[in-house]
């Protein structure tokens, strides 16, 4: 019987162990609280759908649920425009996520003027400092997650890696 390897690609924090400490400070950095772990969790999973990303829809799905977020609204992240779950704090979160990774009309801006008053409305300065930098953590994890194809896994403790 021959062994089936979980990923596409061994481990990467073997061949670049400072990844570990990438991580550990993006972590770092959007764990300061001024954002809910909820949200940060909801956009991820957003992130997770739009790329099409079995490992990243996963894991934040078990996040979600380890902080006790109701499967209606895990399931309704998908179609958060007219879902009646979310807050607008959370609305703006996800508006701003969809507008970083998702490509612009031709010809006009991605986040607008009128996007980013929006969200300002609901997070201070901090918290709009960690949101943007957990668009960032996100964006750096779908590349390792598209292109290494790590094994879906609902918690960070499990083997992702061959």
């Amino acid at each position: 019987m021959t062994s089936t390897p979980i990923s596409r690609m061994p481990n990467p924090t073997q061949f670049v162990p400072e990844l570990n400490d990438i991580t550990a400070a993006l972590f770092r950095a959007t764990g300061n609280r001024s954002v809910p772990r909820t949200t940060m969790s909801l956009v991820h999973l957003r992130a997770g759908q739009i790329v099409g990303n079995t490992y990243l829809t996963i894991l934040n799905t078990g996040f979600l649920r380890k902080a006790g977020v109701s499967e209606e609204r895990i399931t309704a992240v998908s179609s958060w425009q007219d879902a009646p779950c979310f807050t607008d704090a959370e609305r703006a979160a996800l508006s701003l996520l969809e507008a970083t990774l998702q490509p612009a009309p031709h010809g006009q801006e991605r986040v607008t003027d009128d996007l980013y008053a929006e969200v300002a409305k609901h997070y201070d300065e901090k918290a709009l400092a960690t949101l943007t930098i957990a668009i960032g953590q996100i964006n750096f994890f779908i590349a390792l997650a598209v292109i290494g194809k790590p094994a879906p896994v609902a918690s960070l403790a499990d083997k992702q890696w061959d």
